[in-house]
């Protein structure tokens, strides 16, 4: 399973909007051949802090999402809403196995 997390710092006045956005793409990326999962969670001491978990079956599938028009919208829109640029990290999932 491919992993990647995805940590994103967002201006607080852009918190909803935000997250509104990250829905849609969420709600569009669980439905996407290979994805296992799509979380996206806020932290809870730095309420502008989000952390997406996207872990996929392949290499290929996190890519193809990355080609998706939802994933183009998603970062379209909220890329003026970042305080900083987003970082990405990959992870080889080791447990659970599919």
């Amino acid at each position: 399973m491919h992993v990647t997390l995805v940590n994103v710092s967002i201006k607080p006045e852009y918190i909803e909007d935000f997250i509104a956005a990250t829905r849609e793409n969420h709600e569009a990326s669980i439905r996407e051949p290979g994805n296992r999962r799509f979380d996206v969670l806020q932290s809870g001491q730095v309420p502008y802090r989000f952390l997406l978990y996207e872990a996929y079956a392949s290499a290929e599938d996190a890519a193809a999402h990355r080609q998706t028009p939802h994933y183009f919208k998603w970062r379209e829109t909220v890329q003026p809403m970042m305080e900083e640029p987003r970082t990405g990290i990959v992870w080889n999932a080791l447990f659970p196995k599919d």
